[in-house]
């Protein structure tokens, strides 16, 4: 086995040109509860098992406004949100690359085509049971999760091989379209 992304990325990347180095700066981990906003038990199930996900306690997220389509109110409460920085981001970010993404079901890669245009990637996960905190028999309910990945770079391109070097499992044959 490799040693840690961290390392693989102090050597890698960051050794040859510290300075103009792409970085990672952030991992957010954002869950929606938009469906049963009115279950108290289902948010708080959710918020713990975030928590265990993420190692940190997630920020609770309120609607700004009411919107009548979607039967929402002014602060009721539409998601759960946690941002990792440093040693928590590193390690997140080695669990989901070397452990959880593998045990999906059926995977092929991740999507090439999930940049931002701007350098930065957005995964989605249907089901947070194959994160190894969660025991699938415990939960009632699967919650999707979605993360997304904010670097210092200034194009899709760079932020790809960023991830490429880090061991991103992307899709073979798929061809890579910048967003504009």
């Amino acid at each position: 086995m490799k040693g840690s992304l961290k390392d693989t990325y102090l050597k890698e990347v960051w050794q040859k040109a510290p300075w103009h180095s792409p970085r990672i700066l952030r991992v957010s981990v954002n869950m929606g509860v938009g469906r049963s906003k009115d279950d108290k038990v289902f948010i708080e199930e959710a918020t713990t098992e975030l928590a265990q996900i993420a190692g940190q306690k997630p920020k609770i997220t309120r609607a700004r406004k009411s919107i009548s389509n979607f039967k929402l109110r002014e602060g009721e409460i539409i998601g759960l949100s946690a941002t990792l920085r440093g040693e928590r981001m590193w390690s997140f970010l080695e669990k989901l690359i070397r452990v959880v993404l593998p045990r999906v079901r059926d995977f092929r890669g991740v999507s090439a085509n999930s940049f931002d245009g701007r350098g930065n990637y957005t995964l989605g996960i249907a089901e947070h049971a194959v994160f190894t905190e969660i025991d699938p028999n415990k939960g009632t309910h699967l919650k999707g999760l979605e993360i997304t990945i904010v670097t210092s770079c200034k194009d899709n391109e760079e932020a790809r091989n960023l991830l490429k070097k880090l061991g991103m499992p992307f899709m073979k044959g798929q061809k890579a379209k910048d967003k504009v």
